[in-house]
Parts: C-alpha cells; structure tokens; sequence
C-alpha cells in the first residue's frame, strides 16, 4: 500500500514537471515517499505539485513536493543526508492564499494561522491551476465543518 502511494504521488508530481518544466524541482522521488509515509488510511489525493519553499526565487535547492489532499494540505522535504521537514495544513488552520505571478516564475504565499508558506519558483502558468486546487480544497472543507457545526 505504501508503495501504491508513493509511485501516485511521485508519478502525479512528475506529470506537473513536465507540464510546467520551467517549475524548479529536484529529487521528487524521495519527497514523495515523505508524503507517502504521512498518509492516514482512506485519505485520498487530489493534486500534487513541486515548488521551492521560501520567498527567495535564488535558492533552488529546498525543493517540497505538495498534495492536496481530501483532508489536508501536505508539504514534505527530505534531507540530503537524514531526516526530513513535513508541514500539514487542515482547513481551520487556512487563512488566505496569494499568487504574485512574475515573467518566468510565481510564488503561492499561504497564510495559515500559525506560519505564512512562500512556495516560490513555479512556473508561470501553473499558478492558476495551484491556486484553484487550493481554493477548491478549502472551500469544500470549511463548508463540511460549517454544515457539522450547524448540525
């Protein structure tokens, strides 16, 4: 089963690479196993992407690898030597998205209760796509919770 989970994630992140190439990304495969570890049981993928995570557009070697999933969004980074960084966010702890598009690249900017994400070195036009999985996701979340709260 893990190793299902790895070859989708890694198979959907390489298939954003090659739709959006200029999308700076390296070692996907050992990202995505991070993920993939991270997985709870019945927790369904919906988008996978890779970008850089911090605000500046020179360091290219902090490559995360992204799902969004059912019921989070996951952010995973394994370390050259041992160990490695994961970040979950669950809908409560969403605020807001930002896109800032330049030439080239864009940078996604997420805004959660605790910490502010800069995803940066993503391709132009993959910044909508990114943005619209994202707003789906919390939306579609934030409305379930609405609706329990309510009940």
């Amino acid at each position: 089963m893990l190793q299902e989970a790895i070859n989708f994630i890694y198979r959907n992140a390489r298939k954003f690479r090659r739709k959006h190439p200029l999308t700076i990304a390296f070692r996907l495969k050992a990202h995505s196993k991070i993920l993939a570890k991270h997985l709870n049981n019945g927790e369904k993928i919906r988008y996978v992407f890779a970008a850089q995570k911090g605000p500046s557009s020179y360091d290219i070697v902090s490559t995360y690898v992204v799902a969004i999933t059912d019921r989070r969004i996951m952010i995973a980074r394994k370390r050259l030597l041992f160990g490695y960084f994961f970040l979950a966010i669950t809908p409560e702890m969403f605020n807001d998205i930002k896109v800032k598009m330049g030439l080239i690249w864009a940078k996604i900017e997420i805004d959660t209760v605790k910490e502010f994400i800069v995803l940066s070195n993503i391709q132009s036009s993959a910044a909508s796509e990114i943005e619209t999985a994202v707003t789906q996701y919390v939306l579609r979340e934030k409305k379930k919770c609405k609706e329990k709260k309510d009940n």
